[in-house]
């Protein structure tokens, strides 16, 4: 929790200036002055049960409750009994007092809520190493069983976490580097999917900050020299909208709005372009009270009448969240216009309660129910509650598959089909036709033999696309094959195979068992304790028996392509001139993760192997925040040794896109080779219609070198992005 220290006079005069601005936030939210009454004495009961404790910044820790209440009330929305939860929030965990405590002094509900947010403080066995091994996603399975019971719980868990990083530079790194992973594999898409889009922004913009400080700093430097050059046209281009809009008789404010650096880097790295291509940088929010007898759909369709009237748009880039919300239950009318000035500007168009919606997510949901406003988007946000709660009650699903299960269904995004009798079904984007048929019913799905989708027979495999209409043929003796496995989408279709898998599981870890001998023996290697030692690392089953290997390869979870690229690693050469363990003198093995490929000079973080040995990687990579997620104590903190050889080479990947010519292939090789002496390994580049596109693997000192080539490659004529990508 923190040391014991006596406070001093200006401890406690933050302590009384702190609480009085959440007094003033709180007063807006409370009904009466019972309930402000109630949290003045949760606050003095919280600052007594703290008094003289002060975490690693060294302020008092009660500031850390009464900014967590802050951000519950002003960043989410939430009453009194959220606000007292939130000031209660660590009192059970780190005081003597007990949740019958809080029960009588505060209520069952508060009381509810405070033991919802206790964290797992349970005493393993020594024996039970995969319990220990899987505390995070037990901690947070325990967090998500709450969302059908009150989903308060996990909103203020979200106002923790946000508190938490923002003062996370007063953590030591290895604790970070597990709190920013966790953050960005779990909580963020938490975030997006209960529609807290500032919260997700802000966790974001700091994890960007601590794992690419360097790329953090230069485009908030690029954002603001933008801001500052291109204000005066954002205004000039806000004026005629501002005098149409009133002209037309419409009660609304209009917003600026500027895309974040992590929204930006992303884009950047995802699409290989400059900041200077980022054409939706800046957006401008029209926010309306509903009036008259249209529909508030119809107001936004009628604003977007009047704007585009004034400027040319892209008809590319409208997304209709007014027909069609999202799952989340945002709703809004965006288009991309094109100013006076030749710059593009993202509009999103909203009405009151759309935008508290935007801005506060699932609570704003509740306040709109309550006073019979339009369910659509909130039923939605029910079901998916309701989904996840079938997933966490399921007994043959551990915390770790869950963990995996629950990332990817918040990180999913939504198309919609239709059943042959036109009913409009959201399915996951990228779904199959059977991915369709396990979302009607589980015996659908089970003996689906194909489809017709818009009236033509299709396999079970075919990939749907917004529109289509699905029928699905069944006959009555199919059961799961495992070959399905290879293409299904949704996280509920991979349930109910292997639901099927597991009820056959003594054969499929047989069959799996043999297919790994088998694949073995091709490449000249026998099974033994090393081998499943190298590979249950590699495919992070930690602590767990060989059947559990077995059991994923022969029911399709593994994959054995790449199976002596995987093991050659795990008898690599022991790097250890090229790292060193943080504050430590230990000598390990170092092993390159394959799936970030990290380069001499980028941030990197380390993963401990049962054997000792040290996996790098990236600290922006996804596998290395899934793991850090789910196995935050394995976490390593390493950097590059300063003696590190200036012979070795790094294998790295660049992809490349743009406008075919004659002579191109020729000035890129030539530029790499020649100019910049860099040795090319692989050349994979294809045409098509007068574009190209592909990539060319290569050997690096550093990622000076790599960053070098990268912005010479970007000047050549003809080519629109150049970015490392993974190998």
């Amino acid at each position: 929790m923190g040391k014991i220290s006596e406070f001093n006079a200006q401890d406690y005069e933050v302590i009384a200036r702190d609480y009085a601005d959440l007094h003033q936030a709180a007063r807006k939210r409370c009904a009466n002055q019972e309930e402000l009454d109630i949290i003045q004495k949760a606050f003095e009961f919280a600052n007594e049960a703290h008094k003289g404790v002060r975490r690693r910044s060294g302020e008092p820790y009660i500031l850390h409750p009464i900014a967590v209440a802050k951000i519950v009330v002003s960043n989410i929305g939430l009453g009194y009994k959220s606000i007292v939860a939130a000031l209660l929030h660590d009192v059970v965990e780190d005081t003597d007092y007990t949740v019958e405590d809080l029960s009588n002094l505060f209520g069952e509900k508060v009381a509810t809520l405070v033991d919802g947010l206790t964290k797992i403080k349970t005493v393993l066995d020594n024996e039970d190493k995969a319990a220990k091994k899987s505390m995070q996603a037990e901690n947070f399975k325990r967090i998500l069983l709450t969302l059908n019971d009150d989903v308060r719980v996990v909103l203020i868990k979200l106002a923790d976490r946000l508190h938490n990083c923002r003062t996370i530079e007063f953590m030591p790194e290895h604790k970070r580097d597990k709190i920013l992973s966790e953050t960005m594999f779990v909580f963020i898409p938490l975030a997006h999917r209960l529609g807290l889009y500032s919260i997700k922004s802000e966790m974001e913009d700091i994890w960007l900050r601590y794992k690419e400080p360097e790329a953090f700093n230069n485009i908030s430097a690029l954002i603001n020299r933008n801001i500052h050059d291109k204000d005066k046209q954002i205004n000039e281009f806000i004026e005629p909208i501002d005098e149409a809009l009133s002209a037309a008789g419409f009660q609304y404010e209009i917003r600026k709005r500027v895309k974040t650096p992590y929204s930006i880097w992303k884009k950047m790295n995802t699409k290989g372009i400059s900041f200077d291509e980022i054409y939706d940088l800046y957006a401008v929010r029209i926010i309306f009270e509903p009036s008259g007898s249209e529909t508030e759909r119809d107001q936004c369709y009628h604003i977007f009448s009047v704007i585009t009237g004034i400027y040319r748009y892209k008809a590319d880039r409208i997304r209709d969240w007014v027909n069609y919300p999202k799952n989340n239950g945002y709703e809004a009318l965006h288009c991309t216009l094109m100013s006076h000035s030749g710059i593009w500007v993202e509009v999103q168009i909203r009405s009151r309660r759309m935008n508290e919606i935007a801005e506060k997510g699932i609570a704003a949901h509740w306040a709109y129910k309550k006073d019979g406003f339009a369910e659509g988007g909130a039923s939605e946000m029910d079901k998916w509650i309701t989904k996840v709660k079938d997933i966490l009650v399921n007994p043959d699903v551990n915390a770790l598959e869950l963990l995996d299960l629950i990332h990817n269904d918040l990180i999913k995004k939504d198309i919609f089909v239709f059943t042959p009798k036109g009913e409009q079904k959201s399915i996951e984007k990228g779904s199959t036709a059977l991915d369709f048929a396990y979302s009607i019913h589980s015996e659908i799905g089970n003996k689906a033999i194909a489809a017709k989708v818009n009236f033509k027979l299709m396999p079970l495999s075919y990939v749907l696309k917004t529109g289509d209409q699905v029928e699905i043929i069944t006959a009555e003796n199919e059961a799961p094959k495992r070959e399905w496995l290879n293409f299904v989408k949704s996280s509920k279709s991979r349930k109910f195979i292997l639901d099927h898998m597991k009820s056959q599981r003594q054969s499929t870890v047989h069959l799996g068992k043999n297919m790994l001998e088998e694949a073995l023996r091709a490449i000249g290697k026998n099974l033994n304790d090393k081998v499943l030692s190298s590979l249950m690392d590699e495919y992070e089953i930690f602590d767990s028996k060989p059947e559990e290997l077995y059991f994923k390869i022969g029911s399709g979870q593994i994959n054995l392509d790449g199976l002596a690229e995987n093991l050659k690693k795990y008898e690599g050469i022991n790097k250890e001139s090229y790292f060193v363990i943080s504050n430590s003198d230990e000598k390990h093995k170092y092993i390159l993760a394959s799936c970030c490929t990290p380069i001499l000079g980028e941030s990197v973080v380390g993963f401990k192997a049962s054997d000792g040995t040290i996996t790098v990687h990236r600290r922006t990579c996804a596998k290395a925040n899934s793991l850090a997620a789910k196995f935050g104590d394995k976490i390593v903190s390493v950097k590059w040794a300063e003696s590190e050889n200036s012979e070795n080479s790094y294998l790295a990947r660049i992809s490349l896109k743009g406008t075919d010519r004659m002579g191109m292939i020729n000035d890129i090789t030539r530029l790499t080779s020649k100019t910049l002496g860099i040795n090319i390994r692989r050349f994979n580049i294809g045409t098509e219609d007068g574009v190209f596109d592909g990539f060319i693997d290569l050997y690096v000192h550093d990622i000076a070198d790599l960053e070098k080539l990268i912005g010479k490659l970007q000047k050549i004529k003809g080519i629109e992005s150049v970015v490392k990508s993974d190998l």
